[in-house]
């Protein structure tokens, strides 16, 4: 497989343009470039930069984006399955309709994204910087969250049924209606400083 190594993509229409396993970038940068409607199977970005790019539409499997940075792109109805995002962060970018279903997402910088009403099962977000993220209405299931940092996050009405909550500090979150399995309620009752049983 060849390596392409830091290539610059400006403002190119990548509409529904599909990638797979042969496909391998390597401190490349993309710079406003339609990927609306794009597929990735099995294809690989390491320390790469996006900027301004629309994922819009887009369906990943089992690709790997790692220390990656997505700056004010867009991730909207996108969707990502047994994919490989460790180390990356998106600073200024929006979502909407996303999801996450399996993959390593161990590290990401989320920082104050908006995540309302994303679904995210199965998904490993160990210590992932969740500061200030919102997660109203999402689904976060069945995910390891361990060590995530989660100060100021709001919650309210999301499903974390199954996921890892021990990093969880509940005196700083936002939850009202937030749904728990009995498991989760003993952490976050022993994390409110009550002895359970």
């Amino acid at each position: 497989m060849a390596i392409t190594r830091d290539l610059v993509v400006r403002g190119e229409d990548w509409y529904g343009r599909e990638l797979d396993t042969g496909d391998a970038f390597e401190g490349c940068t993309f710079l406003d470039v339609d990927g609306t409607e794009g597929a990735s199977e099995g294809a690989s970005f390491d320390g790469c930069v996006f900027a301004g790019v629309r994922f819009n539409a887009s369906r990943h499997s089992g690709s790997a984006f790692t220390n990656c940075a997505f700056r004010r792109c867009v991730f909207l109805d996108t969707r990502f399955e047994r994919c490989k995002l460790v180390g990356s962060r998106f600073p200024g970018s929006t979502f909407a309709l996303l999801t996450v279903d399996g993959g390593d997402w161990s590290f990401a910088e989320l920082a104050g994204a908006d995540l309302r009403k994303a679904e995210l099962d199965g998904v490993r977000l160990r210590e992932a910087d969740l500061t200030d993220v919102r997660l109203e209405e999402a689904v976060v299931t069945r995910c390891d969250l361990s060590g995530a940092r989660w100060r100021d996050v709001r919650l309210d009405r999301a499903d974390l049924r199954g996921s890892d909550l021990s990093s969880l500090d509940p005196r700083t979150a936002r939850a009202a209606g937030a749904r728990v399995d009995l498991e989760q309620a003993a952490v976050l009752a022993m994390a409110l400083g009550f002895r359970v049983g």
